[in-house]
């Protein structure tokens, strides 16, 4: 039996070889496996013949010591062991070399005692004095509630993952380096098929140990928390599956549960629920550990490590499909090859969110997979949406924020510095559910020709004069509508704001800051005309367009009352005696009274037109407090 296993990564073979030369001399068996272990595939039975030998584990924890997937294998076999003996720590033990810990996963082992060469090998003697026999890496298998989904296919690349999920359910485990005292709810985030489901099984499976409660699987709409008879058995681990995107933080919040045994995982495609508790964003698998799942460089970077689309072109490899055939039947168009090897159209269920979203959200999806596999930012939507439909920029730009929103949102794009990436299985469902294949090709030879002339910016835009289908320039139909709908609403709000508006107290707040409230709306309304690219001219012909409604309001109702009212006051306060504040003096003014009525009587026709505007806005934003 060895007393211990020492663990490193072999690029750190000369730091360790002293660590090494100082256990044996201190009398302690030592196994090092000096071979290199490439990957998980590399894990030779007389590795882990050794590690069930072995009393404790040694990690030698450098920064490059989690990159290592036989490390990361030895480490987790060895905490589990001591996971099921009751104390995670037993059978690990870890040399840290670098200044920091937040390398080191799980969290609990940052604020155990982190040996150094001289004092190493009495620490261990010491420890191993508490350690009897070899650890055991046979765990038994937690109790589950609920209907965990059948487990598919091989966990492989995801230890580092796993890791850090552990660490962020436990965090309150080493309060002096997290800071947290209690448990707080976790989201595991990641794009559909990124393989949520399937780390939080293995996850399950592995750390059951660490739940004596049981492990509670649930998926919305309807989870059941742990009742009282599990919470007494010990701390358990709470798994919603399938959280949706669109829920409001009060109804995610209620899904998760509130007692302090309780460990809750919510799994989700949504990035908005960023306000509650800790989460972790899943990405595509590393290349190495992709090309290993399916049996193939090419195949892999097809699908960039989605284990999903792996799985299935895994499986097809092994049955003896060419492999190029089936990367060249991944571009055909007709039926997606996924969903073909997956017996159903599960690439549908990839794209479900975007059907279900504003249709801005399709649009800038349209414009994504035409400039795939080059990032996509705000500029490049809008000047495809100004090139394409004639539409305003401040609309187009509007258009494109709230479809880019929408995507990253519902977990259909990545951000990135450079703006937002397009993964491509996302791309391969999308062309095989698109809704509009006509708008599609209109948009995407924008975009190509938006590139082809060197646009790249909304600014370029206008004057690029691109060719759409048919030969002209196409408007999109109501795109002048959009933008007066845009304007309308903009106006709308700035208006029941006002406290022309929203009635001014009696014998409080100023007259003075009235009065200047109402004139600012002279240059904003100009401005939203403007950046609307709305003509500020009225029109009888249309006399509820927002043009319209704008003359009235800055002509017809608040230039009468400015040109009135303001002199007054101006004359009244230019006769304020320096040790006189200004409220005080203006309280004393015996017109007072009756400026304060016409404001009054100055809110019914600035609500009528707040209720105009609406009209056209479609949104009832601020009229329940006006009328």
């Amino acid at each position: 039996m060895w007393d211990i296993f020492l663990s490193y990564s072999r690029r750190d073979a000369d730091r360790v070889r002293p660590l090494h030369e100082a256990l044996t001399a201190a009398g302690l068996k030592v196994f090092v496996d000096e071979s290199a272990v490439a990957g998980f595939a590399g894990i030779s039975d007389s590795i882990r013949r050794a590690l069930a030998d072995s009393r404790v584990l040694l990690a030698y924890y450098s920064s490059g010591y989690p990159e290592r997937p036989a490390c990361q294998w030895e480490l987790t076999a060895a905490f589990l062991a001591g996971l099921s003996e009751g104390d995670p720590r037993r059978r690990v033990l870890v040399v840290n070399p670098e200044p920091g810990t937040g390398h080191i996963h799980p969290v609990e082992l940052r604020d155990t005692r982190h040996g150094r060469a001289a004092d190493l090998a009495s620490d261990v003697i010491r420890h191993l004095r508490q350690v009897a026999g070899p650890m055991p890496l046979e765990a038994a298998p937690p109790r589950v509630h609920g209907t965990m989904p059948p487990v598919m296919g091989e966990f492989t690349g995801r230890l580092p993952e796993l890791w850090r999920l552990h660490s962020a359910l436990h965090e309150q485990e080493a309060p002096l380096v997290t800071g947290r005292t209690m448990a707080r709810p976790v989201q595991l985030r990641g794009m559909p098929g990124i393989g949520k489901t399937r780390l939080a099984q293995e996850y399950a499976l592995r750390f059951g140990a660490a739940f004596p409660g049981g492990v509670h699987w649930a998926r919305t709409p309807a989870p059941h928390p742990p009742d009282s008879r599990h919470l007494g058995d010990g701390p358990c681990l709470y798994v919603v599956d399938d959280v949706p995107c669109g829920l409001t933080p009060r109804t995610v919040a209620e899904l998760t549960a509130a007692h302090p045994s309780v460990r809750t995982l919510l799994l989700t495609r949504s990035r908005s629920y960023e306000g509650l508790g800790e989460h972790l964003d899943l990405g595509p698998l590393p290349q190495e550990a992709a090309a290993e799942l399916v049996g193939d460089e090419e195949l892999a970077h097809g699908v960039e490590g989605h284990p999903g689309a792996l799985r299935l072109l895994g499986r097809a490899v092994r049955a003896g499909e060419d492999r190029a055939g089936l990367l060249a039947r991944l571009y055909e168009p007709g039926r997606s090859l996924l969903d073909v090897l997956a017996g159903d159209d599960i690439t549908a269920e990839y794209v479900r969110d975007v059907l279900t979203a504003p249709a801005e959200a399709r649009e800038a999806l349209r414009c994504a997979g035409a400039r795939f596999p080059l990032p996509v930012a705000e500029d490049d939507v809008a000047a495809a949406f100004t090139a394409a439909d004639g539409l305003p920029p401040a609309v187009a730009r509007r258009r494109a924020a709230v479809g880019l929103a929408e995507l990253t949102a519902r977990g259909l794009l990545e951000p990135a510095p450079d703006g937002y990436r397009l993964h491509p299985v996302t791309d391969h469902a999308w062309r095989h559910h698109e809704t509009d294949a006509a708008r599609a090709e209109t948009l995407r030879r924008t975009v190509l020709s938006i590139l082809g002339a060197g646009g790249t910016t909304l600014g370029a835009a206008p004057e690029l004069g691109v060719p759409v289908p048919g030969g002209r320039r196409e408007v999109a139909p109501m795109a002048v509508s959009e933008a007066e709908r845009m304007a309308a609403f903009d106006l709308q709000v700035e208006l029941v704001s006002r406290i022309g508006v929203q009635q001014l107290p009696i014998d409080s707040g100023s007259l003075r800051e009235a009065l200047t409230s109402l004139h600012s709306l002279f240059a904003f309304t100009r401005d939203t005309l403007r950046r609307y690219s709305i003509g500020l001219q009225s029109s009888a012909d249309a006399p509820d367009s927002v043009q319209s409604l704008a003359d009235r309001l800055l002509n017809e109702v608040l230039r009468p009352f400015t040109t009135d009212w303001h002199p007054r006051l101006l004359n009244w306060e230019a006769q304020r005696r320096p040790d006189v504040s200004a409220l005080d003096h203006e309280r004393a003014w015996d017109q007072a009274p009756a400026l304060r009525a016409a404001l009054d009587d100055l809110r019914r026709p600035l609500q009528d037109l707040a209720s105009a505007l609406a009209a056209i806005s479609g949104a009832d934003f601020g009229l329940s407090a006006t009328g």
